[in-house]
């Protein structure tokens, strides 16, 4: 049975095991021989979470040996601790280092990771001189000498305190997303932070996030000896929805998976004859669209002024000028642009058509005006057989890069239930994007090494996870497609987080069946799915 259509009865069920064997499991004696080998070349298959505690330093706590408690006894082996060094600078100065500070926690995790046999991944996720978050380090290290100079201290500091810890226990990871630098500049600051490792302690176990957040993995860091992590959170309108901390993603329409990407979204009037072409859906199989069909356009930014149309068949069943200007309405932000000295406002609110009549073809288009994009398009049509409910509605977001030319009609059918849409110039990202885009470029590593005579480079999944506001159903097939495939690579993997927005506690996920577990709200399907996985 599927993880995501677990009964109730059978969740009490498996709570109930979990208890009986919960003891047993935390307080299993570890034995050294039992650690699995780690080594640059070749990770164990560890499966965890990451923990907040040193996330950022306004929030600094202690750890919870709780935490390492039930990850142990949920079957789980690994934790990675991303941290903030401006939690262990004296007064400011990054030079200076408070080793009770830098270390009294992270000692105490260490101890809890041996005694419950969970691996511990230090990583700086504000190293001195970058972070992805805000705010934005006054040096930049991939250029700047002092900051890789004060970063590789850093790093010294953690070696030097913990040498003689395996590394089948402990490893680090250097650098939280590099983004906005080359392979080679990266590989050179990987360089010396980790010389400045192995001058304190030769053979600890170095992991490096992948480029552009995590995304693209760094051949020029075969020779290095290093391991890379892969961060999966793609793609980002499913995984990210309505998270504050990405500029959009308020607006994003609501997300499925699969999902249907890249159909242009861009309308152009009849002044850019090029780009002057409607948006044309058709039925599936030549079927019209019956009446009572339901069509929600989201208007994006416009340009100037833009007359939106909307045709069925050859009838007009909506239409709408939008003028951009100073003069802010409800839900619209003023833009104003100083190279062409024209206004393009947001206004991001939906426009509803409902048929009054089937129709076989419905086209969006741009009669008069400048330019518009368009959000988000979802339909909703009756199904054939009388007193039945209608089809799920099927949303899909728009490609709004400019200049992309439309194609072929976009294809809607509804009783293809997985699979609603095609055509248009769109694909489905799904099972198999995910491995042809996400896991196929970082197995390829293994071929850059043995071209340079290397033994292969270990990989991991250092994050991934989708934020609360994704629906459950939509974030279980996402994660039930995701880990298969890390599993069907071999790599482990790190959630992100364990308690909180992304986790398996406390989330708050519409959709989502919690039960209480030792003063939390457990995410019972998701964690049946990460354990089965």
């Amino acid at each position: 049975m599927s993880s995501r259509t677990l009964p109730r009865a059978r969740a009490f069920f498996f709570l109930a095991v979990l208890a009986l064997n919960y003891g047993a499991l935390a307080h299993a004696q570890t034995d050294s021989a039992a650690w699995p080998t780690a080594t640059a070349e070749k990770l164990p298959r560890w499966r965890g979470f990451n923990l907040l505690n040193k996330f950022v330093a306004s929030q600094n706590t202690p750890f919870d040996e709780a935490d390492f408690r039930m990850i142990h006894g949920w079957g789980f082996n690994f934790v990675r601790i991303p941290m903030d060094y401006r939690i262990w600078i004296v007064g400011g100065d990054w030079t200076k280092i408070d080793e009770y500070a830098a270390f009294h926690d992270l000692d105490q995790a260490v101890a809890w990771g041996e005694k419950y046999h969970v691996h511990i991944s230090l990583n700086f996720h504000r190293a001195p001189g970058y972070c992805v978050n805000p705010p934005k380090e006054a040096r930049w290290l991939w250029t700047d000498p002092e900051a890789q100079r004060i970063c590789a201290l850093h790093w010294a500091a953690f070696a030097r305190h913990f040498k003689g810890i395996p590394s089948e226990r402990l490893s680090f990871d250097l650098v939280n997303e590099p983004a906005d630098v080359d392979p080679q500049t990266y590989a050179k600051v990987v360089t010396l932070l980790a010389a400045a490792i192995r001058a304190e302690d030769p053979g600890r176990l170095i992991i490096c996030d992948g480029l552009q957040w995590g995304n693209l993995p760094v051949p020029e860091l075969v020779p290095l000896h290093v391991a890379q992590s892969m961060h999966d959170y793609n793609p980002m309108e499913v995984t990210h929805y309505q998270a504050s901390w990405i500029e959009g993603a308020s607006d994003w329409a609501a997300p499925q998976w699969p999902i249907f990407k890249g159909v242009p979204g861009i309308l152009c009037g009849p002044g850019k004859p090029d780009l002057n072409s409607p948006l044309t859906i058709t039925g599936g199989g030549g079927n019209p669209f019956p009446a009572g069909t339901r069509l929600e356009l989201k208007v994006g930014t416009v340009s100037v002024s833009a007359h939106l149309v909307v045709r069925a068949d050859d009838q007009v069943v909506f239409e709408k000028n939008f003028v951009s200007g100073p003069d802010s309405k409800e839900g619209e932000k003023v833009v104003f642009d100083p190279k062409w000295k024209i206004y393009q406002n947001v206004f991001a609110q939906t426009e509803t058509v409902t048929l009054a009549k089937s129709a076989k073809q419905i086209s969006i288009s741009l009669d008069d005006g400048d330019w518009m994009t368009l959000d988000s398009l979802t339909l909703q049509a009756p199904r054939p057989e009388p007193g039945e409910p209608p089809y799920p509605p099927y949303s899909l977001a728009f490609d709004n890069a400019w200049g992309k030319k439309r194609g072929a009609p976009l294809i809607y059918q509804p009783d293809v239930a997985t699979m609603p849409w095609a055509g248009g110039g769109g694909e489905w990202v799904n099972r198999e994007w995910l491995y042809e885009h996400q896991i196929l470029p970082w197995r390829r590593l293994d071929t850059v090494a043995q071209m340079t005579q290397h033994h292969g480079v270990g990989i991991m999944v250092g994050e991934f996870g989708c934020f609360d506001k994704t629906p459950d159903d939509v974030t279980m097939r996402w994660m039930e497609d995701t880990l298969t495939q890390f599993k069907t690579a071999g790599w482990g993997w790190a959630l992100w987080n364990l308690k909180g927005s992304f986790g398996i506690l406390d989330s708050n996920r519409p959709g989502a069946q919690y039960e209480d577990f030792e003063g939390h709200k457990l995410d019972v399907h998701m964690l049946r799915l990460l354990q089965e996985n």
